[in-house]
């Protein structure tokens, strides 16, 4: 019966911890698998599904909720819509992919894979996979309890960005992860730069250990934010000059980055038909091309910010600021 089933990974981590970029290195490997992706953004607007690289997998994205709260009917829906298109000709593939919020705990997430019937019957929770960033985890784990059960739940555990940090300070993260999780498997990397052998098809989900560690993770269906964390989104019509955008975010960052979890936007420069992904987490920003608008999509800019004592009206005259001269 479990080879009939359909495997779902749950790819998790705190904000900026790298799962896009480990999420695209999985479509863009030659593994000559189709999965079926599903996109759960903290916000307004929708930008990580402009992160996401051109692939034949079909994504599915859902914005402005925490999947593991308000929007879990709709992944309950959209994963019985894909069972339903399963046996339909060109509408097969081999696994699907959940990335979720940053600020999602993965436990409610896994959960659903068990109490909806409907979902229990076609697919499996094949691992609940997850990245942390070797620079920030140490503070997340202090201030952030979605950050530690991220951790706790994690059948693979992709320790990110070991660039920035010593030898030392690596080990003494990975020694942290440890007192919380003994059994998930750690791959130290850069750039989420691991094999797709090691996260995907690992059957490696637990029901037993976790009840073990949560006895009523089938039964408790609560789950709370820290309030202080807030998402803000803007969007402007006008190209923007990279210059002004450079100087103004960079001020910013520099000044607020304690407060800025995550930084990240789609930006259409003046003069320029490819669009600019800007990323950055607390005060470490990067950026980089990426492919042109569809043909007919309005050339708008879209920026997003979580983090605490964040203040609206101020970081939307400072976007608009940036805009080219009418």
């Amino acid at each position: 019966m479990s080879d009939t089933l359909i495997p779902v990974t749950v790819l998790t981590g705190y904000l900026g911890a790298g799962k896009t970029t480990l999420l695209n290195r999985i479509l863009s490997e030659q593994h000559g698998k189709k999965y079926a992706v599903i996109i759960n953004e903290f916000g307004e607007l929708g930008v990580d599904n402009d992160l996401v690289v051109d692939a034949d997998e079909e994504v599915f994205e859902m914005n402005n909720g925490c999947i593991c709260c308000t929007v879990r009917g709709d992944l309950i829906r959209i994963v019985g819509g894909l069972m339903k298109r399963q046996g339909a000709k060109g509408g097969r593939f081999d696994g699907i992919i959940i990335e979720t919020t940053g600020l999602a705990n993965p436990a409610p997430v896994a959960q659903t894979f068990f109490v909806d019937e409907g979902v229990k019957a076609r697919t499996r929770l094949d691992a609940i996979v997850t990245v942390v960033d070797a620079k920030n985890l140490l503070a997340r784990l202090a201030d952030s309890s979605e950050a530690e059960e991220q951790v706790a739940f994690a059948d693979v555990i992709v320790l990110n960005k070991t660039d920035l940090v010593t030898p030392e300070e690596l080990d003494a993260v990975e020694a942290r992860i440890r007192t919380i999780n003994r059994f998930a498997r750690i791959h130290r990397t850069t750039r989420s730069a691991v094999p797709i052998a090691d996260v995907l098809d690992q059957g490696a989900f637990d029901l037993a250990r976790v009840l073990e560690r949560e006895p009523e993770f089938l039964e408790n269906t609560e789950h709370e934010h820290n309030d202080d964390i807030a998402s803000m989104s803007f969007e402007v019509q006008r190209p923007i000059d990279p210059e002004k955008f450079n100087q103004w975010i960079g001020t910013l960052l520099q000044e607020k980055g304690a407060d800025l979890l995550r930084t990240k936007g789609i930006l259409h420069y003046a003069n320029e038909s490819r669009r600019f992904a800007f990323q950055a987490v607390h005060m470490i920003a990067d950026g980089d091309f990426i492919g042109p608008a569809a043909a007919g999509t309005p050339a708008h800019s879209k920026l997003v910010f979580i983090g605490r004592n964040l203040n609206r009206p101020q970081l939307r005259r400072g976007f608009e600021a940036c805009q080219i001269a009418e």
